[in-house]
């Protein structure tokens, strides 16, 4: 038998299983068959005309060459502007390199901050993909809990025990995926005391924050410049997940860094994405305005819908297109609960455990859709609940 690197066992990824639901309803929903789709932040409206027009005129002119590894300029200012409006901290375009995407400006970051014998402290819940592009480097990552005991809030005394001589980095989304948590002003500067005395890297993954209210979340870029990389993204706030249009904003040796790995990972975005993406950043007002306004009331929406279900309890999100159903009182985990719906009710959702044990008797539930879309979503889910046979009461073990 052939042999592969040890890479491909660390890219796997532990959450695979939970997208196999999500690709056998997308096939079914092809087929026309009456299909639900709530698994994946794919939001349900188009990008905006002037960014497909801009996108469009571009290729047209032959925009289809060679482009700086990096972005060009009028992107990465653009992107500088953004990110100074948004955190505060002023930066310049040098400071920026445009990516494929926030996924892959995470695999960049963990390339560029670790190796093997490292740590990186990732906040649990995470999204499913964390795992393996932290341990891509050959770092190891340390799962810091943020338990729905504590409302999926970091715990921060867990996050100080687990920084060892090894830890290299920590990686924060706020706006969490799947929780919707925004991490507050006060957990920051506990955060931002440790990595000063432990010199850590914060890695911000803030693809989120454009949906936040104000379309802004609390960040230590300002505090911490010479430390913090701030991830973002047009996919969530513009309607554009399928243009892979993503950045990291950083120091400027760390972004020089990403420059040389991009070289020779990913040479460059294509040019008419980047047009489009430099339009889409002009009008991101109007743009994260009406996607935030569209999901705090798809969000406001479900609740009312899925009030009184039988045996759940929905988490409500501070920001965001997803919200947590509790599913523990079905006596199902989140992964059990997801199966039964798709098969009974083709409904699909997302199994919790792909965030991590912390949330394996939750599902995930995208709420960006059609009013009509979620009604009848929310009546299929408390159906298939009603039917579900009281969990049996655990009995006390004997002495």
């Amino acid at each position: 038998m052939m042999k592969f690197s040890a890479l491909v066992e660390r890219i796997a990824g532990e959450g695979a299983d939970a997208w196999v639901t999500h690709y056998e309803a997308r096939r079914a929903q092809e087929r026309g068959e009456d299909v639900i789709l709530l698994s994946v932040g794919d939001p349900d409206f188009d990008t905006p005309d002037v960014v497909r027009e801009r996108a469009i005129e571009s290729i047209r002119a032959g925009d289809t060459h060679y482009t700086p590894a990096t972005g060009r300029l009028p992107l990465r200012e653009a992107i500088a502007r953004l990110h100074t409006a948004r955190s505060g901290q002023a930066v310049t375009a040098d400071q920026v390199v445009a990516l494929s995407g926030a996924q892959n400006a995470l695999f960049a970051s963990s390339l560029c901050l670790a190796g093997p014998g490292d740590e990186i402290i990732a906040i649990e819940p995470m999204y499913p993909t964390y795992p393996a592009t932290i341990e891509v480097s050959g770092a190891r990552m340390v799962r810091v809990p943020a338990p729905p005991a504590r409302g999926f809030r970091i715990d921060l005394e867990a996050l100080a025990a687990a920084i060892t001589p090894r830890t290299r980095a920590l990686f924060l989304a706020t706006p969490s995926n799947p929780t919707g948590v925004i991490t507050h002003a006060a957990e920051l500067d506990v955060i931002g005391d440790l990595a000063m005395r432990h010199s850590l890297w914060i890695v911000a993954d803030e693809v989120y924050a454009g949906l936040a209210p104000g379309g802004r979340v609390p960040s230590l870029a300002t505090r911490m410049p010479d430390r913090v990389v701030t991830i973002g993204s047009l996919s969530k706030s513009h309607a554009m997940t399928g243009w892979r249009a993503g950045w990291i904003v950083g120091p400027r040796p760390f972004a020089v860094h990403v420059e040389a790995l991009v070289m020779c990972m990913l040479f460059g975005l294509p040019g008419f994405v980047q047009e489009a993406a430099t339009v889409a950043l002009g009008i991101s007002a109007e743009a994260e305005g009406r996607i935030r306004d569209y999901c705090a009331a798809r969000r406001d929406f479900l609740l009312a819908e899925l009030a009184g279900a039988q045996r759940l309890s929905c988490c409500v999100p501070e920001a965001g297109m997803f919200m947590l159903i509790d599913v523990r009182g079905t006596g199902l985990s989140g992964y059990e609960f997801m199966r039964g719906l798709y098969e009974s009710e083709r409904v699909s959702v997302l199994d919790g455990g792909a965030f991590g044990p912390q949330t394996s008797g939750f599902v995930r539930v995208c709420f960006a859709a059609e009013e009509s879309v979620l009604r009848e979503a929310a009546a299929r889910i408390r159906r298939f609940a009603a039917t579900l046979p009281q969990p049996k009461a655990r009995t006390a073990r004997s002495s």
